[in-house]
């Protein structure tokens, strides 16, 4: 049963911008991590990894950070395998608040500040937890807890976020942002559990988190 409430459960998935392109726009504060609002509406394809940024700017933009350059925290697979650590640039990072929730990667993977309170989506609002209704932690990543691409054949990224299969085909990796939920494993802002199949269901309501690089 706790598993059928899983798979409804609108899932997550991270980005950070990873540097200034052109002169900020008017802001109430040095955003540079957001959980996205909405997603793209096709499940787990979210297009790749271009698609998935393409998000994560488009939000930002509509929230007045879209002079950075937003990259989404999402790791591939395969011959051409992308680490999601290596996709958001150095640091630091700060919620929509001005809260900073980690200084630099080692922090990120280490001593990070991601919790319920401060994993606020790009308007700085609260992304519902575990307890709320709906239950909205899980942020996919396809990612091992230090921010490397999982190994192995069996899929953690959705076909590489280009698949929203359904009838139990295909898997990806997510995280909790309010750290709580799993009772049988951990329970990391990026890695907590893999998603149980039937795709279409869980990736349908997919909605992502941005990180940027150090302001300039």
């Amino acid at each position: 049963m706790a598993r059928a409430k899983s798979l409804r459960a609108i899932v997550f998935v991270l980005f950070f911008a990873i540097g200034v392109t052109a002169p900020a726009q008017a802001q109430q504060n040095n955003m540079s991590f957001f959980i996205t609002s909405v997603g793209v509406g096709r499940g787990g394809d979210l297009g790749g990894l271009e698609g998935a940024d393409l998000q994560c700017q488009s939000l930002a933009q509509a929230a007045g950070a879209g002079g950075k350059t937003w990259h989404a925290y999402l790791s591939t697979q395969g011959q051409a395998e992308v680490n999601a650590k290596d996709r958001i640039g150095n640091g630091p990072w700060f919620n929509a608040k001005g809260v900073q929730i980690a200084s630099n990667i080692a922090d990120l993977h280490n001593n990070n500040k991601i919790n319920k309170e401060t994993g606020l989506d790009e308007r700085g609002m609260a992304v519902k937890g575990r307890g709320d209704t709906p239950n909205q932690h899980d942020m996919l990543t396809g990612t091992q807890q230090d921010g490397t691409a999982v190994p192995g054949s069996d899929d953690a990224t959705c076909s590489n976020w280009t698949s929203s299969t359904d009838g139990g085909q295909g898997s990806a990796v997510v995280g909790h942002h309010d750290l709580i939920g799993n009772s049988q494993g951990p329970n990391f802002w990026n890695y907590s559990h893999k998603t149980p199949g039937f795709l279409k269901r869980t990736c349908s309501e997919l909605v992502a988190v941005a990180f940027s690089t150090a302001l300039q």
